[in-house]
């Protein structure tokens, strides 16, 4: 049995709607850049600084720091706005399928290459909290660490915050190749899903342990019994 399971947030545990994509694609090419589809892809799960920094530099526009800070201030009032019209809500069994991992025992904590600033607000609108009598033990964000995904930082920051030392008894999911490339990198259970924009292919084809259709199918996954129904990508 695992003792942490750590979870990604947007189009992972979390269906926003496909509103981080838009806004970090709107964001760069606002500024001139060009951004390619399978560039996109790669930086999403990342710490949003970072992607910006990348997605400029790859789209033909010079990430000077006060662009890229510009930039992302844009992403952060794009987001905001689409979470606005369209909110974010939990996606289909994973509130059921975090209470079964909690019941059993496994703390569960959300990771994000979002910043405290967007995370908070959204957290907030799921009615979802940190603690015994919330829905979460941790919640780590890039504003946490020096470095975000695939850096191991943030699963590390979610064992140290759940009291969980052993690696190999933790479980990360996401829906991007970069959460998989973070939970290899911090020697933990990697799972990718499919509940995201990322093709199976892709997922499949970068190092893993298991390809769900989504978080709900975790219990069943580490030996719960069985999940709660999932949607199939």
């Amino acid at each position: 049995m695992i003792q942490l399971a750590a979870f990604d947030i947007a189009g992972t545990t979390v269906d926003d709607h496909g509103a981080v994509y838009v806004a970090l694609r709107r964001a760069v090419e606002e500024a001139g850049a060009t951004v390619a589809a399978e560039n996109l892809q790669r930086w999403m799960g990342t710490d949003k600084i970072e992607a910006i920094t990348a997605l400029l530099r790859l789209g033909g526009v010079e990430p000077e720091p006060a662009l890229v800070a510009e930039r992302f201030d844009r992403f952060r009032a794009l987001l905001a706005e689409a979470y606005r019209v369209e909110p974010a809500v939990a996606l289909p069994g994973i509130p059921e399928a975090i209470d079964r991992l909690r019941a059993a025992g496994v703390k569960v904590a959300l990771t994000t290459g979002f910043s405290d600033d967007v995370v908070e607000p959204l957290l907030a609108a799921l009615g979802w909290e940190v603690g015994p009598e919330g829905q979460l033990d941790a919640v780590v964000t890039t504003s946490d660490v020096p470095a975000g995904r695939p850096s191991p930082y943030m699963i590390h920051l979610a064992m140290q915050r759940t009291g969980v030392a052993d690696v190999r008894r933790v479980l990360a999911a996401g829906d991007t190749v970069v959460d998989l490339e973070a939970a290899r990198n911090a020697g933990a259970i990697a799972v990718g899903v499919l509940t995201g924009q990322t093709p199976r292919e892709a997922l499949e084809a970068a190092d893993h342990d298991a390809v769900l259709a989504s978080v709900a199918e975790v219990p069943e996954y580490v030996g719960l019994g069985s999940a709660a129904p999932a949607v199939r990508a």
